[in-house]
């Protein structure tokens, strides 16, 4: 009953999505100025029209594919999977304007995921961004990559390109375009956030485009913190060891400092953005976790700390020491990552100490994802709570809120933030969005209504909430400034996902009202229910009935391997391998089964998934529906179990039984 309930939520806010859309822009159509098309190349002349190759791979127009008229670009001989078609585009775009590029794809045999991708460089100095991250591609037909980019930084050379991501096969592009729309005003005729939340300061993470021009001007009238997103990282300020670049982030805080900004530094120690040197020797073979191994790590952090922190100094009050250090699927809730496999928890005490040492008056924080799950907030909960006894100066949790429109609870985010206070340490959001999307197989062409309202209640109700909390909260960090440069466009999947307070053209949604004043989000006067399921699973549609026990054969047949990772009082984590034994390529597949005990599947990833009582089906995900002839896929979950945790004895894929490996 809990589907055909929010169905219906869903169609009472359609009838009044017209009403909510005038609130939530507060800007009319008519106003948005079109697209100015600065680019636009479609090969029929006979030319590759100014394209070239990144090695020695061949470019020619060619009439054996075209998206529209008779030819398009076709490329062959790519040796590496770098290897593509690139444009310079240093005489056509200008830093500070949103550009939109487009282009079709197709291989020319077999399949891939290819990605859009800039080159930018200055004095030598080569920096890669991706625009569209991997998106399936076949010789069967024509796919589009359209991202957005903005140049923030002085540069000599800029371009676009198309890569892929695991073979170097030939492939087609055609009807590139790029386009700007030129820019709105920001709204400055409605309330500063940061004046109507003065329990804590209001922030957002930034690059070097949050600064400039109606960006720059968005941010200093709503916010009054900043994190720089990527240019504190260590692949950013030290590439190769002890050689330290803080050119990305320099702007960024002299920025900050000029408008009276707090600032949040983020971060020092990651398992990800970490260059392959930090854990090599210096014969370049990768440590093992010896004893030589163990003093070499720890003395690069202690250096890179030293150093970092000591450049920027009081300039930066707050620091994630360490970010993302617990996976609740280990019995002891440590990640298994380089710092630990070499370090054990030393690298998290090291790490703390040192910041101490060399920033005594700033706050140190340790942060992390999903810590509204149980397990993962008493796995953090524990371990901050043994370190601080050892007198590590742990000041901070960070909880950084990547949250959807459905998940999760206010109730179980309540139940997060209780958790800690007991422990004397104050409590950052750190990180905080609201995406669209409930499962990574939607894709949305344009936002739709109903979902801007769910998330403009999302952000109502967790805000009240931190406000309530303001005793134990310190600050409240969004990850983005707008919805035109959101990390979610390109995870877990590519698609447009608009998870912040504006939109992309830098104006109010309801998010924003949501925030400032709930009373204008629009026509609706309550909220959705907020159902109580993981960020992956779907709301609609009910598995299929159990399969029968007799394996099918020939040219569908199929296998399964089912395996629980790791499981803790309660919770458990599962991997599932589907196989194609049989002799016809699946396009998409559905994988179904039944629970014995009643657990349940609280989130999935490489999939998404709809649970009825002990019926569960999983779907594909947007990337992994393809499964040719001894051919598989993967996904993963976390579940909840009571009393026993037996694994499901038949699985069917697309109706067909599969035998169990």
């Amino acid at each position: 009953m809990r589907a055909l309930a929010r169905l219906t939520v869903a169609t009472t806010l359609i009838a009044v999505s017209a009403a909510a859309i005038a609130v939530a822009t507060h800007a009319d159509a008519a106003d948005t100025p079109a697209p100015v098309t600065v680019i636009s190349k479609d090969f029929e002349d006979g030319t590759v029209q100014g394209f070239t190759g990144r090695n020695a791979e061949v470019l020619a127009a060619s009439t054996a594919q075209a998206h529209d008229g008779t030819r398009s670009l076709s490329v062959t001989g790519r040796t590496a999977t770098w290897n593509g078609p690139a444009l310079n585009v240093l005489s056509t775009f200008v830093k500070g304007t949103s550009y939109t590029i487009s282009v079709w794809v197709r291989m020319a045999d077999g399949s891939d995921n290819a990605r859009l991708s800039v080159e930018r460089r200055l004095a030598t100095v080569a920096n890669y961004e991706t625009v569209v991250g991997n998106t399936a591609v076949t010789n069967g037909g024509w796919v589009n990559l359209t991202g957005r980019y903005t140049l923030s930084t002085d540069v000599d050379y800029l371009s676009f390109y198309v890569e892929t991501a695991s073979t170097t096969g030939s492939l087609f592009l055609d009807d590139v375009t790029v386009s700007y729309t030129p820019a709105v005003p920001i709204q400055t005729d409605i309330p500063n956030v940061k004046s109507v939340v003065t329990e804590f300061p209001v922030g957002a993470a930034i690059t070097g485009a949050e600064i400039l021009n109606e960006h720059g001007q968005l941010l200093s009238k709503h916010f009054n913190s900043v994190t720089p997103g990527n240019a504190l990282k260590w692949d950013a300020t030290e590439p190769t060891e002890n050689t330290f670049n803080y050119t990305q982030a320099d702007p960024l805080i002299t920025y900050a400092k000029a408008n009276g900004l707090a600032i949040r530094g983020h971060t020092f120690v990651w398992h990800n953005q970490t260059p392959a040197w930090v854990f090599q020797r210096a014969d370049g073979t990768a440590m093992t976790g010896t004893a030589d191994d163990k003093t070499l790590l720890l003395s690069r952090l202690t250096n890179h700390i030293r150093n970092v922190g000591g450049h920027y100094g009081s300039s930066i009050g707050t620091w994630d020491v360490v970010n993302e250090v617990i996976d609740e699927s280990q019995s002891d809730g440590n990640r298994r990552s380089s710092w630990y496999n070499i370090a054990g928890l030393d690298y998290i005490r090291t790490a703390f100490k040192v910041a101490r040492e060399v920033l005594p008056n700033a706050k140190l924080c340790i942060n992390d994802y999903n810590t509204n799950v149980a397990a993962k907030r008493d796995f953090l909960y524990n371990l901050v709570a043994t370190l601080k006894g050892e007198g590590i100066p742990i000041d901070c949790v960070g909880h950084q809120m990547h949250i959807n429109v459905s998940w999760p609870t206010v109730a179980d985010t309540e139940a997060m933030i209780q958790k800690f206070v007991p422990l004397g340490v104050t409590q950052q959001i750190t990180e905080m969005d609201v995406s669209i999307y409930t499962s990574s197989s939607e894709t949305f062409p344009t936002p739709p209504a109903d979902r801007l309202l769910s998330q403009a209640y999302k952000y109502r109700d967790m805000f009240a909430l931190f406000r309530k909390y303001a005793s134990a909260i310190s600050s409240v960090t969004l990850w983005g400034l707008a919805d035109d440069n959101t990390w979610l466009d390109t995870y877990p999947v590519s698609r447009k996902d608009a998870p912040l307070l504006f939109d992309t053209t830098l104006q109010a949604k309801s998010a924003y009202w949501g925030v400032v004043d709930p009373t204008k989000i629009g026509t609706t006067t309550t909220a959705p229910t907020s159902p109580t399921v993981s960020p992956s699973s779907s709301s609609t549609g009910n598995p299929t009935d159990s399969p029968s026990p007799s394996a099918s054969s020939g040219a569908n047949s199929c296998s399964v391997t089912y395996r629980v990772t790791g499981s803790w009082q309660g919770g458990f984590q599962g991997d599932v391998k589907l196989t194609n034994t049989g002799t016809a390529s699946y396009a998409t597949w559905r994988l179904n089964w039944q629970f014995t005990a009643g657990q349940t599947i609280t989130q999935l990833w490489n999939g998404s998934v709809t649970q009825n009582q002990n019926a569960v089906a999983v779907f594909n995900a947007s990337w992994n529906g393809v499964v040719p002839p001894g051919g598989s896929a993967s996904f993963g979950f976390l579940g909840s179990w009571t009393g026993s945790n037996p694994a499901p004895t038949g699985f069917s894929m697309n109706g067909n039984v599969c035998t169990v490996a």
